[in-house]
């Protein structure tokens, strides 16, 4: 990686708002360094976490009666993914990936963050972009059957292609506005990891899906972060050649420090990232301030250098401040006191390591 974001905030994706314009008051006002479009899941179904990327996905059924999506795998699907193949492969041969563009109807952030973004003019040091990771799509997503679709190896295969392409068709739209544009691939479903509901789920298949997603990331010259949410093996993340990984350091700030050697290369030898999620999305943001989310970075911070025996100057120089998770399901006026604060605690944090 070698980008130091020295304390930068961006923020995760989903915010309560259910105008586009408005969420992006707050985005603009509170992390203009490293903007993010918001996706507006109160918007309707096709803008909840995994819906929204699966336009162009071969049998995908929408049901809005039912509030649902799946896959019919019923029948022969053959010439279905014979056609997704086919503009996967004119895709990887001429560069354009408008074949899984995301189009207005399933996201209204996009085109909105697009928008301001050539009315402000010039480029920020940061654009953060997202899609759903392969993991939590295909292992929440099922066929008609009721089977996670994880388990058919023909469309798993399309899943993790599907959305790579969609985080290369993002990073190509959203590239003129930034000198670095990042590429979130949230995967909340690996807190479950090695939990006996998802047993079968083997450490080299989540490396691999994950990895792959991460290579198209990379093909476009962009950084790619894992986001989860909740506590996992966090060495699968270093494991899969992330650039970023993304933390809830409010719950579960301890728990990377469980990790030194992998975070030790992370940091240190591969010059990568931590995004800390130290505002927490849930009505505690209401009794924190500034100071607080200081003192819980600082605290988290040494406990990692001690663990880890890295120096602190290096963890705040790679270090991206962000929310613990999306502020989709909070009250308006929580979700802006998480960006408030969220803005405020990375300029205290600058000031204090002196960026």
């Amino acid at each position: 990686m070698d980008v130091k974001p020295k304390c930068v905030a961006t923020a995760i994706g989903s915010l309560p708002h259910p105008d586009a314009e408005k969420a992006l008051d707050v985005i603009l006002g509170s992390i203009p360094d490293a903007p993010i479009w918001p996706q507006l899941p109160k918007l309707g179904l096709r803008e909840q976490m995994e819906v929204q990327y699966s336009e162009g996905l071969p049998r995908v059924v929408i049901d809005e009666a039912k509030s649902r999506m799946y896959f019919d795998t019923s029948g022969d699907y053959s010439e279905d993914l014979a056609t997704f193949y086919e503009g996967y492969m004119a895709a990887e041969e001429s560069g354009d990936y408008s074949v899984a563009a995301i189009s207005p109807a399933f996201s209204a952030g996009i085109p909105a963050l697009e928008g301001r973004l050539k009315t402000l003019g010039g480029t920020r040091p940061f654009v953060k972009c997202q899609t759903t990771g392969p993991l939590s799509f295909a292992l929440t997503i099922v066929d008609e059957n009721k089977r996670a679709i994880y388990y058919n190896e023909e469309f798993i295969d399309v899943i993790v292609k599907g959305l790579a392409m969609k985080c290369r068709w993002q990073i190509q739209k959203f590239k003129p506005f930034a000198e670095n544009v990042i590429c979130f691939i949230d995967e909340p479903i690996l807190s479950a990891f090695g939990s006996s509901t998802y047993v079968s789920v083997q450490r080299d298949d989540v490396i691999a899906r994950l990895g792959e997603v991460v290579e198209a990331v990379h093909a476009e010259g962009a950084l790619a972060g894992v986001h989860c949410c909740g506590n996992t093996e966090w060495s699968l993340l270093v494991d899969a050649g992330v650039d970023i990984v993304n933390f809830d350091a409010f719950d579960f700030g301890e728990t990377i420090a469980l990790y030194p050697e992998h975070i030790k290369r992370h940091l240190v030898e591969n010059k990568n990232a931590l995004a800390w999620g130290v505002a927490p999305t849930s009505p505690k943001i209401r009794e924190e301030s500034v100071e607080s989310l200081v003192v819980r970075f600082e605290r988290m911070a040494d406990n990692l250098s001690q663990k880890a025996g890295i120096d602190k100057g290096i963890i705040a120089e790679q270090a991206l401040i962000t929310p613990s998770c999306g502020t989709g399901s909070l009250e308006v006026q929580d979700a802006e006191r998480v960006f408030a604060l969220l803005g405020e605690t990375s300029a205290a944090l600058k000031l204090k390591y002196g960026f």
